[in-house]
């Protein structure tokens, strides 16, 4: 009797327990202003209370309301950096994934290093800066700002993306070293950005340049996938948990340069991801079909590499990891 007492307790209390009704994601692009630069394109995800359906994104398709109102209060936030050539859609299902999970996501385009416009490539110390603009323009511009927790703020970066997220978080790079390497190693990926914007290697702006180098403190965790120019930093000064990931066959950062730099010179240790069989593209979200024929560079995997079921994974972890650093 007592047994069948506490399975009739627990059957009563499971309502009470269950999570709220779940919501859907609520989706827009932004233009913000940037003081005398040019303005940043934003995509930007987040819960609501709006029917959902299939909208193209590019060359992708998300179930997500354009436009719909935004629902929640105290949420934490993720900022989104991409790599070289690259936009704010490429990392939409990991962007996804927050959102459905409670997050405000907001994923820029920087200005100059983009898939249709890489002008201003090399120039990658112009990142952060722009990174820091974003969350200002969030915290402050966004319609829906007050939803957001400012003390509940992560960054995702891929690539030059986590060359930007680790400078925002306290490295410190010395681009005075991208011409020796490159000197060394001619044919990597980020000698050949230096040599289409006139074969010099990008000046290095002076380390006590806070108008470049600076620790943005409004950002408490950090999640890094195959970050560029690894080599290039002082991470003496990096305080916050970070999730490091890296690809076991990265052709285009190779070790041990690039993430095992920053893995072993991080003064706590990260909580590190080698993916098995990956390499450095397979962290760009899964192209659909055609695309995938129509850019095998940028969609192809290595033989056996399963690059959907990969970023199901990825995207769990990623979640996990800002749920547990943002509360």
């Amino acid at each position: 009797m007592r047994i069948a007492w506490l399975a009739a307790a627990i059957l009563v209390l499971l309502p009470i327990a269950a999570p709220a009704t779940a919501h859907t994601v609520g989706f827009q692009v932004l233009r913000i202003a940037d003081g005398d630069d040019e303005p940043i394109d934003v995509g930007v995800w987040y819960p609501s209370d709006a029917p959902a359906s299939l909208q193209p994104l590019a060359n992708f398709t998300q179930e997500v309301a354009p436009n719909g109102s935004a629902v929640g209060a105290h949420l934490p936030m993720v900022v989104m950096s991409h790599g070289t050539g690259g936009w704010f859609g490429e990392h939409y299902d990991t962007a996804l994934a927050l959102a459905r999970a409670g997050f405000v996501v907001a994923a820029l385009s920087h200005p100059g290093d983009t898939y249709d416009d890489q002008s201003r490539s090399a120039q990658i110390w112009r990142r952060p800066a722009q990174l820091r603009r974003l969350i200002d323009y969030m915290l402050t511009g966004w319609p829906d700002h007050a939803r957001i927790d400012p003390a509940r703020i992560g960054a995702f970066g891929f690539s030059a993306g986590g060359f930007t997220v680790l400078a925002a978080v306290g490295g410190v790079p010395d681009l005075s070293l991208v011409a020796p390497h490159c000197a060394a190693h001619r044919a990597y990926f980020e000698c050949g950005v230096v040599k289409r914007a006139g074969g010099k290697a990008p000046p290095s702006p002076a380390k006590t340049d806070r108008s470049v180098w600076f620790t943005d403190g409004r950002i408490r965790a950090a999640v890094v996938a195959a970050p560029a120019l690894g080599y290039t930093f002082d991470l003496g000064a990096v305080t916050i948990p970070v999730q490091l990931w890296s690809a076991q066959f990265d052709h285009v950062l190779p070790a041990p340069d690039n993430a095992d730099f920053v893995r072993a010179h991080l003064p706590t240790a990260p909580d590190f991801h080698l993916v098995a069989n990956a390499d450095h593209l397979d962290f760009l979200a899964p192209c659909p079909d055609r695309q995938a024929k129509e850019a095998s560079d940028i969609c192809a995997s290595r033989p056996g590499f399963d690059r959907a079921r990969f970023h199901a994974g990825f995207n769990t972890d990623v979640v996990r990891f800002f749920e547990r650093q943002l509360g």
